[in-house]
């Protein structure tokens, strides 16, 4: 149980690292043989490439989670908590049903992709393992709003403060 709450609480954070780590090590690389020896790849191109997909769409999830995307909350602040719950409620109903249509499409994309096969240009690996950062990331947007309708809906019943995510500016 207790490693089930890890995953839930840090799976968005272990997989930025993962590929911020990928992206920056594999373009370090790069540079240097390009600089130093004159030569580069096709395939550490490719890989920071993927790796940036990865990062946005995780990222993505991440700031649904955290609710650290971008929103203007100057009339929320003259808010009861309940009325403050609704629009939050209805916010995050509006994005889930995005992110439906979304992941539904990304997904026929991949889809399309395995149906036939296509590779890579450097890697040579099938492009389905770098489409599905999409529907990844649509599918995690989708859990985290599912974990945010609970939360809000407890602030609506308890009339507790909703949860608004930490404040870029005050």
């Amino acid at each position: 149980m207790n490693l089930l709450r890890q995953i839930d609480r840090n799976a968005e954070r272990w997989l930025l690292l993962v590929f911020y780590v990928m992206l920056v090590v594999t373009m370090a690389v790069e540079v240097l043989r390009r600089e130093v020896f004159s030569y580069s790849s096709i395939w550490g191109e490719e890989i920071v490439r993927y790796s940036f997909i990865y990062l946005a769409w995780i990222g993505a999830a991440a700031a649904v989670k955290e609710r650290a995307h971008i929103r203007i909350d100057v009339l929320l602040h003259y808010l009861g908590n309940r009325p403050k719950a609704l629009i939050y409620i209805f916010g995050d109903l509006v994005m889930f049903a995005v992110a439906l249509v979304a992941l539904y499409w990304s997904f026929e994309t991949a889809l399309v992709s395995a149906e036939f096969g296509s590779v890579t240009d450097g890697l040579r690996i099938s492009k389905v393992w770098f489409l599905a950062a999409v529907p990844l990331g649509f599918a995690l947007m989708i859990f985290r709003l599912l974990q945010s309708f609970v939360r809000d809906f407890r602030s609506l019943r308890d009339g507790t403060p909703v949860f608004e995510g930490d404040k870029l500016f005050d």
